[in-house]
């Protein structure tokens, strides 16, 4: 079943339009909360189209992943157990809260703990979502939260940004032929990754 290719298509379209600036921060806010697509796929090719404006795309897209962090802190603080129905709906309950249990665990180690595991989290292809909702149920506290989150996602859309003005199509082309293995393949170490630490924590 292909998932990221129809999806990675879609935001092509969008990278496309004239309002692609505004779609590319929205596109971002909402990947901080619930939506399953990384930014980066419309990143890449609005920086391919302009490379000279890549990094000024690349800091629109941080800006509107920050927004919806810290959206995303607040439902997961206030409203997760009201919204565990539409997670549930939605098949991500159960990842969701599996992040959860690995946070809790990074935060009874200490808060920089917790932050160097978010710092590492952003640096994966893992949907930023899993991470600003467990944060927000946890209560990871607020200046290591927003560093983490800035951090791990500010490398990501500056690496990509630098990747494409130096090597320009190839690097769009190559994420176009490897986004559905590679959408796959991050789903399945999320998974691995979370599945260890909890067995870890649990039976180690």
């Amino acid at each position: 079943m292909k998932l990221f290719g129809p999806l990675y298509e879609r935001a092509i379209q969008w990278a496309r339009h004239r309002r692609a600036p505004t779609y590319l921060m929205v596109l971002s806010f909402f990947e901080a909360i619930i939506f399953p697509i990384m930014p980066e796929v419309m990143l890449a090719p609005m920086c391919v189209a302009q490379p000279k404006r890549g990094f000024w795309f690349a800091t629109l897209s941080l800006a509107g992943s920050m927004a919806g962090a810290l959206v995303g802190y607040a439902l997961g603080h206030f409203a997760f157990e009201a919204l565990k129905p539409m997670f549930a709906a939605l098949g991500m309950l159960e990842s969701i809260e599996a992040g959860i249990e690995v946070v809790q665990l990074k935060m009874a180690q200490s808060p920089w703990a917790v932050f160097w595991f978010l710092v590492l989290g952003g640096f994966m292809p893992i949907p930023m979502k899993v991470f600003t909702w467990a944060s927000g149920i946890v209560g990871v506290p607020m200046p290591q939260y927003v560093l983490s989150m800035l951090i791990g996602r500010g490398k990501r859309v500056y690496l990509l940004a630098l990747l494409i003005r130096l090597f320009g199509p190839r690097a769009e082309a190559m994420l176009r032929r490897w986004i559905e293995p590679l959408g796959w393949i991050a789903s399945a170490l999320v998974v691995a990754l979370i599945g260890w630490l909890v067995w870890k924590a649990n039976y180690a």
